[in-house]
């Protein structure tokens, strides 16, 4: 018997493609697909937050569908791919900047929150200090980005459930407070990592091609369908 949980990440894994891939490009002699897009559906997206939280393993999860153990050395200024997802039969290009976390590199980074279209703010499950630091980012976001830029918080390294300190429902309270959606992922088991980019990406398409009399799309609602489409799943 199939198992639905497979299915399901194996249905998310046929809606994205890879058009450059992450730090591996020049060792396998990957080529970028290219597509025909419309400049509209090209958006860009940074992940943001603490040095450690796991941003370019989850870029690596999603990019390349794998974890590499071992830990990244810190990234050092800004990392770069792209990413090519489907959304109802349109093609979306997410333009994805892995952040550095450290405070020196802090200036480097505001530049970049000024023409993001969404931005997924990590902090780690087993560190309280990159919880507290939320705050923070968020007040930067808020002072940089965009007035309209979609948020996302998530709490990654879920798989590491021995070494929690934070509780999900103190992630879910911290995002109802600034009225963002919130999910706990892992980089390592890719729990989801699709639903997080894929969620930005069907926001970010709507919102380009969203027709005067058509509804608001609700990413909150479309998350929550999803988790209790795949319980099984992980989905937190």
């Amino acid at each position: 018997m199939d198992d639905p949980c497979e299915t399901q990440r194996q249905e998310e894994m046929k809606m994205v493609s890879s058009d450059s891939a992450y730090g591996s490009s020049a060792e396998d002699g990957h080529t970028p697909n290219t597509f025909p897009y419309n400049e509209d559906l090209e958006h860009k997206t940074i992940l943001v937050g603490d040095s450690g939280v796991g941003k370019t393993s989850l870029l690596v999860q999603f990019d390349q569908g794998k974890f590499i153990s071992g830990s990244f050395s810190a990234t050092v200024g800004i990392g770069f791919t792209n990413k090519v997802v489907d959304v109802d039969n349109l093609k979306v290009k997410l333009q994805i900047w892995d952040t550095a976390g450290q405070e020196r590199f802090r200036s480097v980074t505001h530049a970049y929150y000024r023409d993001a279209q969404a931005l997924l703010l990590l902090y780690d499950i087993t560190s309280k200090l990159s919880f507290d630091n939320i705050r923070a980012w968020l007040t930067e976001i808020h002072e940089y980005a965009q007035k309209d830029v979609v948020i996302m918080l998530l709490g990654n390294k879920s798989d590491m459930a021995a070494e929690r300190v934070v509780k999900t429902e103190d992630g879910e309270k911290l995002a109802k407070e600034y009225g963002v959606p919130f999910m706990e992922t892992s980089a390592k088991t890719g729990v989801n990592v699709e639903l997080a980019f894929l969620a930005i990406a069907r926001e970010l398409k709507h919102r380009a091609t969203q027709q005067p009399n058509e509804p608001k799309f609700q990413i909150h609602d479309y998350i929550e369908s999803q988790k209790h489409k795949s319980g099984c799943c992980g989905l937190m």
